[in-house]
């Protein structure tokens, strides 16, 4: 069930912790997941905690997790400390772009929109050479970035226009981040609501369609304990698996069989039940549902999740058997 009022994501938080638990390699993840639920069921002090948790065990992206910590803070009432920890992450010059947007946003909810201009500034001169092979979050920064200019009315620079540029679908972002339009999204008028919603979600299509395009068949690749739990869980899938070898082997036969129809750029993508419930409750179905499976596995590749296939005789498998693919499963 899809997680809609407070008690649900309290709910959906707590699973994720006992989640956590049993899969510490995957803890970073899972207690970010759990934060962004406990803010959704309004619980910012418990969000706060695991934050802090976080950042006292050597986190992999403890800029991310201070800017996100930051952004809670100053939503129930805690401005000053959140002003203090931007004030150390823009000193501290992160190297990601997350960061940097998610304190520009955060700025620009609490109408700093002069401030957040400025972060989203030092954020494109450290970031955002003038080139257009920028990472997917560089190129999301800049969108931020046009959005708050737009709305302080400044005339466009070089990055703006690159925002322009990288930009590819069909509402332009001068007339998506106008600022009357932005403002409508707070109308009551239903039917101005409709209207806003409807041109959102073609946005995201578009934008779906665009970052799926490197892998356009992307194959998912259970590990054996998460393939476990799955079927523990959603038995109604056990056709789709019949058993852990038989997947494993479906995959190298599909791959190998779409590759000798010229289908081009392959790749194969690792699940996890918690990432594929969590997808699942996205789209508003129940995970026992066996034609979600592609759906997930294109989504994760849309991410930059997919490892391109086949990878050299040389290197490791793609199963993670420890061998190299020729002596697995790239043998005749």
């Amino acid at each position: 069930m899809r997680p809609d009022m407070p008690a649900d994501h309290a709910t959906e938080a707590e699973r994720l912790l006992r989640t956590a638990a049993r899969y510490p390699e995957d803890r970073e993840a899972l207690l970010l997941r759990a934060a962004a639920h406990l803010e959704l069921a309004d619980d910012r002090a418990g969000a706060t905690k695991l934050y802090d948790s976080l950042l006292s065990d050597a986190p992999e992206n403890p800029n991310l997790i201070r800017a996100l910590k930051a952004a809670n803070l100053w939503e129930y009432g805690h401005e000053a400390e959140a002003r203090a920890i931007i004030e150390g992450l823009r000193a501290a010059r992160p190297a990601e772009a997350e960061p940097w947007e998610i304190v520009a946003e955060t700025l620009e909810s609490h109408d700093e929109l002069t401030l957040a201009e400025e972060v989203a500034t030092e954020a494109a001169t450290n970031l955002a050479p003038l080139k257009d092979d920028l990472p997917h979050p560089t190129q999301s920064l800049l969108v931020t970035r046009h959005r708050i200019r737009r709305m302080l009315a400044l005339p466009h620079d070089d990055w703006d226009t690159l925002a322009d540029t990288l930009h590819t679908a069909e509402v332009p972002l001068d007339e998506l981040h106008d600022p009357k339009r932005l403002w409508s999204l707070g109308s009551s008028d239903p039917a101005e609501l409709q209207a806003e919603i409807t041109r959102l979600r073609s946005e995201l299509g578009s934008y779906r369609t665009a970052l799926s395009r490197p892998f356009p068949v992307a194959v998912l690749h259970w590990p054996e304990r998460e393939l476990d739990e799955l079927l523990t869980s959603y038995p109604e899938l056990e056709s789709e698996y019949p058993t852990y070898r038989a997947h494993l082997t479906d995959i190298e036969a599909s791959l190998r069989e779409l590759a000798a129809a010229g289908t081009p750029n392959l790749g194969i993508v690792p699940a996890t039940v918690p990432s594929y419930e969590a997808f699942a409750a996205s789209e508003s179905t129940t995970p026992a549902n066996p034609s979600l499976l592609p759906q997930y596995a294109t989504t994760l590749a849309a991410r930059g999740r997919a490892a391109a296939w086949p990878p050299s005789l040389g290197a490791p498998c793609w199963c993670g058997s420890g061998r190299t693919y020729g002596e697995c499963h790239g043998a005749e």
